[in-house]
């Protein structure tokens, strides 16, 4: 079945954002607890791209697919997860890149993912920022435990949109107020 990427987040309305999201459906991992078996020779680089034993997986559908089974655990390693394996993937930085912002109705902010999903920051999804003054770096909360960073443009944009609601060192959305600035 050929894959339809999702419209340009631009475009959409918070409606159609909120409609998208909700119409993902994904397995239930957090319900499955597998015993651990051995590392999946997989890897995330901290610029996005999934690995498998050394070789680019350049298949935006297989990423996707390996996404939606990917859970952070409380002593912060990454695993792959089904109902019967639970593998270890080694993740550089985040395990996800924030590649697109929009600000929608003075009131929720809106990112794409470079899985093509969206994600409006608050209570469910905090923004953190980390890193220092010279080379801060924000993330996002995302499912299971995981994280998007953002990347430079999305960054850059995040900032306008701090900039527009104040000072420039906080953005709100979904009632919630996040700090750019790195702790």
């Amino acid at each position: 079945m050929p894959y339809t990427p999702p419209p340009d987040l631009a475009g959409l309305s918070l409606a159609e954002i909120a409609e998208l999201s909700a119409s993902r459906q994904l397995p239930p991992i957090d319900e499955w607890d597998p015993p651990e078996t051995d590392h999946s020779k997989m890897r995330i680089a901290a610029d996005g791209k999934w690995y498998h034993d050394g070789g680019q997986i350049t298949r935006p559908a297989m990423v996707r697919a390996f996404a939606s089974l990917l859970r952070r655990e409380e002593d912060k390693r990454y695993f792959l997860v089904t109902p019967h394996y639970k593998q270890e993937i080694e993740v550089e930085d985040a395990a996800f890149i924030a590649v697109d912002c929009k600000h929608i109705e003075d009131e929720v902010l809106a990112f794409r993912l470079n899985i093509d999903e969206n994600v409006m920051p608050g209570p469910d999804y905090p923004l953190r920022a980390a890193g220092d003054a010279d080379t801060p770096a924000i993330y996002l909360a995302f499912r299971h435990g995981c994280e998007a960073r953002l990347d430079r443009s999305t960054w850059l944009q995040l900032a306008e949109i701090a900039l527009q609601q104040g000072d420039g060192t906080n953005v709100t959305s979904q009632g919630e107020t996040f700090s750019l600035s790195p702790e």
